[in-house]
């Protein structure tokens, strides 16, 4: 964490869906030593923002990134800025799981992955812990051996809580996401259960999930008797 005083961590918001952007920045406001100093939803913006920051004399020290950007890969823009002689450091925040894609960007300077759809307590957890890493590698000089080095990798990589609500599990998640990424049209509860090898009842859990974190549309389905059927559809364009 920053000590009392300290600068707060100035922090960009890369992401092409206005909704999630605004979930990022508020996230990133909440966290103790983090501010939001620009949201960007396309390449193009982010440079742009980037520059702004510079030329005003405003740190922009991390980037909160999304790699499928309507005008390019996020990677691409990882090179670009190092090109340009942007020092921020990259979280990824995306829904990418290709492990080629991971490799990439290992190689791009990526300090962390964080894989989509996750909780605020997951998001707050890498933010914490980037920020113990800053301020593990902040004070001048060398350092003193190589547990300093190897504690400052361990804080950045070492997960201390689980990146889902208590209850959820990634595979089923996984599971249930595919079958709503996949289907032409809404489902309800009880259909993606059906499809996912669950009970109705866990699979509505799995897709508030994903509405919570702006993956998925909730919406009544009327024309039958009685109460309206929620119907469930993946968010157009959420593939970040």
């Amino acid at each position: 964490m920053n000590r009392p005083g300290a600068r707060p961590i100035g922090v960009l918001v890369v992401e092409d869906d206005p909704v999630a952007a605004a979930a990022h920045a508020l996230h990133v406001d909440r966290a103790p030593g983090f501010r939001t100093v620009a949201t960007a939803h396309s390449c193009a913006d982010a440079l742009r923002a980037l520059d702004r920051a510079r030329a005003a004399g405003t740190p922009l020290d991390l980037v909160l990134l999304d790699l499928h950007l309507p005008d390019g890969h996020g990677l691409q823009l990882c090179r670009t800025l190092r090109a340009a002689g942007h020092p921020a450091d990259i979280i990824a925040v995306t829904s990418a799981r290709e492990l080629a894609t991971v490799r990439q960007a290992v190689s791009a300077g990526v300090v962390q992955y964080l894989l989509k759809p996750f909780g605020g307590a997951a998001l707050r957890d890498r933010l914490e812990r980037y920020a113990r890493y800053r301020e593990t590698l902040g004070r001048s000089g060398d350092a003193t051996g190589q547990d300093e080095v190897d504690h400052a990798f361990a804080v950045l990589r070492t997960s201390e809580r689980s990146a889902l609500p208590k209850g959820l599990s990634a595979p089923t998640l996984d599971t249930v996401a595919s079958v709503l990424r996949g289907a032409d049209a809404g489902l309800s509860a009880a259909a993606a259960g059906t499809a996912a090898g669950v009970s109705r009842i866990t699979a509505r859990r799995y897709l508030e999930h994903l509405v919570d974190t702006g993956l998925a549309d909730r919406e009544p389905q009327y024309g039958q008797v009685g109460r309206p059927e929620l119907c469930y559809r993946w968010r157009a364009g959420a593939s970040g």
